[in-house]
């Protein structure tokens, strides 16, 4: 899977009241969630981000409490992957589960720089931009196959649906 778009840059500790704000929690349709992505940040954010461009992230990026409106709300906004130099477990775990990838890189704040294009193989490990590049380690197997899948959801329909028709096969 690779990925390739615009880069949008966020600090330290970004936390999920900033990707999605408490008042939006109510709504549940991805479309209109992604008109509030990042308001707390980045009032007009939501309006300039376009399919397929990616997020840059400090450390501890997803903190705070556990929304799953945030990672989903990111995704419907068009982001392909997340790239930060850690992410707040809870966060990472729910980006998972909505299909969103994640990729860790120590120094992602000062190599990346706000505007540039990117490219993220997520099968080998590596992010490009400028010129230079970068690697990362990979998430592992069962991971990549949920990402692949589209979410956990999917993930484990296909399981099913595999496990079926074996049985009945």
């Amino acid at each position: 899977m690779r990925h390739q778009g615009k880069i949008w840059k966020f600090g330290n500790n970004i936390n999920t009241d900033t990707i999605i704000a408490g008042e939006h929690l109510t709504i549940n349709d991805p479309a209109v969630l992604r008109r509030f992505c990042f308001a707390g940040a980045d009032p007009t954010w939501a309006e300039r981000v376009k399919e397929g461009d990616i997020v840059v992230g400090g450390k501890n990026f997803g903190c705070g409490s556990s929304r799953e409106h945030a990672p989903i709300a990111i995704k419907a906004a068009g982001v392909s992957c997340i790239i930060a130099e850690s992410f707040g477990a809870i966060f990472y775990r729910n980006a998972i589960n909505v299909g969103l990838p994640l990729v860790e890189l120590p120094d992602a704040t000062t190599a990346l720089q706000e505007g540039a294009e990117a490219s993220v193989d997520m099968a080998n490990g590596t992010v490009s931009s400028g010129g230079k590049t970068w690697t990362f380690t990979q998430a592992g197997e069962t991971v990549s196959r949920i990402l692949k899948a589209g979410g956990l959801i999917p993930y484990i329909r296909e399981q099913h649906a595999a496990r079926t028709a074996s049985k009945s096969g």
